[in-house]
């Protein structure tokens, strides 16, 4: 693992309040971690100011982004942009998110190569042993080249 990493511009195609990430902690090349605010999570707060836990699943998504990004950087590539396909044995361990309460998220490849692959991720709150929350979580890549594959109608 490696510290010094891009911003997070540099590697999601999320931009504005819909980058949820704050920055990559630990990088290799089966998985990253990275580190959120919640509080940043605007959009989605509840009267209380808490963010849902359902977001956690766009927290992990976003991480499989970043690992994407760096993979792509490290390969002199630019990040492709994923489509998030489903989910697998999501366990919510939390009813959802304080503000202000730092969260690690965590995305190790566990399936697949090319344009289609699975991700064991959880969100973590540091001190804590079981995660808010985990999962596998299944993402497939587009390419420019997908689009030179479409035949006009």
């Amino acid at each position: 693992m490696r510290a010094g990493f891009p911003p997070l511009a540099e590697l999601l195609p999320q931009a504005g309040p819909m980058r949820l990430l704050d920055r990559v902690l630990e990088h290799d090349p089966s998985q990253t971690r990275c580190l959120v605010d919640p509080s940043r999570s605007a959009l989605f707060c509840d009267a209380g100011r808490r963010v849902p836990v359902w977001v956690g699943i766009e927290y992990m998504a976003q991480c499989t982004a970043a690992h994407g990004g760096l993979l792509a950087r490290a390969r002199g590539e630019a990040p492709r942009p994923g489509l998030f396909v489903g989910s697998r044995r999501l366990y919510f361990r939390c009813d959802g998110f304080e503000p202000g309460q730092p969260l690690e998220v965590e995305a190790r490849h566990a399936a697949g190569h090319g344009a289609r692959m699975a991700f064991d991720c959880a969100v973590l709150r540091p001190g804590l042993a079981e995660p808010l929350v985990e999962g596998r979580i299944n993402i497939v890549l587009w390419s420019p080249r997908d689009d030179a594959a479409e035949t006009p109608s």
